[in-house]
């Protein structure tokens, strides 16, 4: 028999009910769902009695689609994920998930929107909150879920503004930071993203207590939140929005243009973060002027043609 649980205990609960409800009137076992969503039978019947890891949306989105749920699995699956989070993140989330436009400055590390599982896996395993591997997963699953509406049909505009000390500190190591830079290179190439960097000697400004992010709903009303290490806060009182509004003004006065910001992040991932086989561009001319002097090496012309070894009696 099936352990009894009260949906109201929490959003997973509530999802593990309405799951159940569906196959038992579909007439079908777990396995056979599992095999419909191309997984194992335990794995539905985690979920059901929500327990282990909370669904990804893919997982959602095909239970509700061979159990014919009308949406339902899926308008439910943004309140479980979001129980992944610390209570003071949650409502910003919510808010998040329907701006049509983000605009965010990170102070330490690169925004969740834009990181790599690598990078967000490393971040995530130092969380005071964590509670052990299994919470870990659930907060991958759900930082990664969150990126997808980046490249969906109501994805935002988003502008982010990221300190110099963003890209200088090894999160994961220098392979981890490598693949993180390269990431944001790609998603910078993106029409509806525009990154820039804010180097160190710009100074003090008004947001070195942590990161911010305004957001702009559909309706045209703004948010902002801010955040530290260990806390968040969601404002929305029209007056402080504008003060903050006004301060990511400032800071985005203060930052590299787009283009200059690329060149930046380039330039950090080939003297920080470059792989051990691939020497520094100053290596690469040392080694070259090296061959050049060594016996029977050839010279280079002021344009940089070759000048051929002459024959013997030539």
């Amino acid at each position: 028999m099936a352990r009894a649980i009260d949906p109201q205990s929490s959003m997973a609960a509530l999802f593990g009910s309405r799951l159940r409800k569906l196959r038992v009137a579909a007439g079908l076992t777990q396995a056979e769902v599992g095999t419909l969503a191309h997984v194992v039978s335990s794995r539905i019947a985690q979920l059901e009695r929500a327990t282990g890891a909370k669904p990804t949306l893919e997982l959602t989105r095909a239970l509700d689609k061979e159990l014919v749920a009308d949406d339902l699995l899926i308008d439910l699956w943004p309140y479980v994920y979001r129980e992944a989070y610390p209570d003071w993140s949650r409502a910003f989330i919510a808010y998040s998930a329907r701006a049509a436009v983000i605009r965010e400055y990170a102070s330490h590390v690169v925004p969740g929107l834009l990181q790599t599982p690598e990078y967000a896996r490393a971040l995530l395993s130092v969380g005071h909150t964590l509670r052990d591997a299994e919470h870990l997963e659930e907060r991958l699953a759900a930082r990664l879920d969150r990126q997808v509406r980046l490249t969906g049909p109501d994805r935002p505009e988003l502008w982010i503004i990221l300190d110099e000390a963003v890209l200088r500190r090894p999160v994961g190591g220098a392979a981890v930071m490598r693949g993180q830079l390269e990431k944001l290179l790609r998603m910078a190439e993106e029409p509806n993203v525009t990154i820039q960097v804010l180097p160190f000697d710009q100074g003090a400004h008004g947001s070195l207590g942590g990161s911010l992010t305004v957001l702009v709903m559909p309706d045209g009303t703004e948010v902002a939140y801010t955040e530290g290490a260990h806390y968040g806060q969601l404002t929305e009182e029209p007056d402080e929005v504008e003060r903050f509004v006004l301060t990511y003004d400032q800071l985005r006065a203060m930052a590299l243009p787009p283009l200059m910001s690329l060149a930046m992040i380039r330039s950090v991932l080939e003297a920080d973060y470059r792989a051990a086989s691939v020497p520094s561009r100053s290596d690469r001319r040392r080694l070259a002027q090296q061959q050049l002097q060594q016996p029977g090496g050839r010279q280079l012309r002021a344009g940089g043609g070759r000048i051929p070894r002459r024959r013997p009696g030539a």
